[in-house]
């Protein structure tokens, strides 16, 4: 049961390798689809709020794994 649990968790980490850039995006899309849902936001505008949205939450998480590579945590 534990090599099972380790090939389980290996599939995992190659699709969400960092958390906390995967909870943003999930956040992001979310809030863009309730808004273009419930307050009228056209959908073209909530696309291009999604791509600015991931750029930037991509960009962050780059300047994340830079800083931690520099002191020596990654």
């Amino acid at each position: 049961m534990t090599a099972i649990k380790a090939v389980l968790a290996e599939l995992l980490g190659l699709f969400i390798d960092d958390g906390a850039l995967a909870l943003a995006t999930i956040a992001l899309i979310a809030a863009v689809a309730a808004a273009v849902r419930w307050v009228g936001l056209p959908g073209l505008d909530g696309a291009l709020l999604i791509l600015l949205g991931c750029l930037l939450i991509l960009a962050e998480s780059l300047a994340r794994a830079a800083r931690a590579k520099r002191r020596g945590g990654g």
